[in-house]
């Protein structure tokens, strides 16, 4: 794995939306489980952040997540600045417009994964976006891991 900035830099990955308070989170979440099952934590860097963020992760979100035995209610949305995004070799955006989130002459990848908004919906629905959500970060770092 190497990183578009140095060869010698860990590898960044952002997870954006606009509110960060749903599906980055999750993203984030899983990304970070993965980086310590995989002992990646030297080679990959994580960050997420909104465009807009929320006062508060969605309290679905949290109890979806609580029911995979991890635990984000301290987590607290936060801004996602133009220099985190310029740092970074892939940006996910979960849904939300990449054009609103990716700075121009920027050298990374962009890769929406168009997710449903967990925000208001059922706990099943909720469930079902974070199992892809996880399945779709698994998918990323078997890729990563490849190259």
């Amino acid at each position: 794995m190497t990183s578009h900035t140095d060869s010698t830099d860990p590898t960044r990955i952002a997870f954006v939306c606009v509110q960060n308070a749903g599906r980055s989170q999750m993203a984030y979440a899983f990304a970070k489980q993965e980086l310590e099952a995989r002992d990646l934590a030297d080679e990959i860097d994580l960050l997420t952040g909104g465009t807009r963020p929320a006062d508060h992760v969605h309290d679905e979100v949290v109890h979806a997540m609580a029911d995979t035995n991890i635990d984000i209610a301290d987590r607290t949305p936060r801004e996602v600045t133009f220099e985190d995004l310029q740092g970074s070799d892939y940006v996910i955006t979960m849904g939300c417009s990449a054009s609103d989130v990716c700075p121009a002459g920027w050298a990374g990848e962009n890769r929406d994964w168009d997710l449903e908004d967990p925000d208001g919906k059922s706990p099943a629905d909720v469930a079902t976006i974070r199992d892809e959500i996880e399945r779709r970060v698994c998918s990323l770092f078997d890729e990563l891991e490849r190259a």
